[in-house]
């Protein structure tokens, strides 16, 4: 095994293999107590935002500090992973959240993370630490914004200036020091774009989404029937929703992927509304065989298309 390199040289190495990799960027930061999202979370959690997303209520101090996540821990790499496609769907269909066109990007991500560690053990020394896809309580967005990978804005996504927010959230939690990124500041500016094309009106303020009233909680996360009170508010959107993202100033700037295993299904593009209604468990299984749609099973997206009617 190598000796280990200094931080300095140990920083520049990961980010290098971090691009060949194909990630957009990576930052680092010092793995501690998330002190401003803390009083956040607690706030949004007593307002019940998280729906019946109870998950989100647990390991509240892992949540907020990583060394009690992840033992020994000293450093938060974070990783973007671009998903923005090159062809979306047409007008007038049923629509998916464009993060869920292609494979699963858990396995996607996992996989590249998987080659950031051996990397890292081959040419840094012994490096011990965890990966996180959305698969344990890791805030994300705050890691990458506090790495310097963008802001958090008002509709509640990292944004980065000339990239825009269609992109995955990673890290690589581990026990070496490197050398830490600073923040970026806010460009949200006076633009309230999102607040006000939001189909159900769940950007509550600027910087606070009510995750129990969002498109993307109703058609994924809600296992019960959906309220009455939101039909005819949902854009047509029937697993997840861009809205959001997709008036964003900041993503005319998007550029597409360069990951073929998150191309669509060829059949997915060219799908009708008349197709999406008539749609088969056959036709379902063979289209999001690997894809992230499967998290809502046939009878959710069922039922999510026959809210629409």
């Amino acid at each position: 095994m190598l000796p280990i390199v200094n931080k300095e040289k140990a920083t520049a190495l990961i980010k290098e293999e971090a691009k060949r990799l194909g990630f957009l960027s990576c930052g680092v930061s010092r793995a501690e107590f998330l002190e401003e999202e803390a009083p956040r979370l607690e706030n949004w959690l007593h307002k019940n935002m998280n729906g019946q997303m109870s998950y989100m209520e647990n390991h509240f101090d892992k949540r907020l500090d990583p060394t009690k996540l992840v033992e020994g821990s000293k450093s938060v790499i974070s990783l973007l992973l671009n998903y923005y496609p090159e062809e979306t769907q047409g007008e007038d269909v049923l629509k998916v959240s464009k993060y869920a066109y292609g494979q699963d990007y858990h396995h996607i991500i996992k996989s590249k993370l998987r080659e950031l560690q051996e990397f890292m053990t081959d040419t840094i020394g012994e490096v011990g630490g965890r990966a996180f896809v959305d698969s344990a309580p890791v805030l994300d967005k705050a890691w990458a914004a506090k790495s310097g990978l963008g802001w958090i804005g008002k509709n509640s996504n990292l944004i980065t200036q000339k990239v825009g927010s269609f992109y995955f959230i990673a890290e690589l939690i581990v026990d070496i020091e490197l050398t830490y990124d600073s923040a970026v500041t806010d460009h949200c500016g006076t633009c309230t774009a999102c607040l006000d094309a939001c189909p159900t009106g769940a950007i509550v303020d600027p910087y606070v989404v009510d995750g129990s009233k969002c498109i993307s909680y109703f058609t994924i996360e809600l296992k019960n029937e959906i309220p009455t009170d939101v039909k005819g508010k949902f854009d047509d959107w029937i697993f997840g929703c861009d809205v959001c993202q997709d008036v964003c100033p900041w993503n005319k700037f998007s550029k597409p992927h360069r990951e073929p295993l998150f191309n669509p299904h060829p059949d997915l593009l060219s799908m009708t509304k008349k197709d999406w209604e008539e749609i088969t468990e056959d036709v379902f299984r063979k289209v999001f065989k690997k894809s992230a749609v499967k998290r809502t099973k046939y009878s959710g997206l069922q039922r999510n298309i026959e809210f629409l009617k």
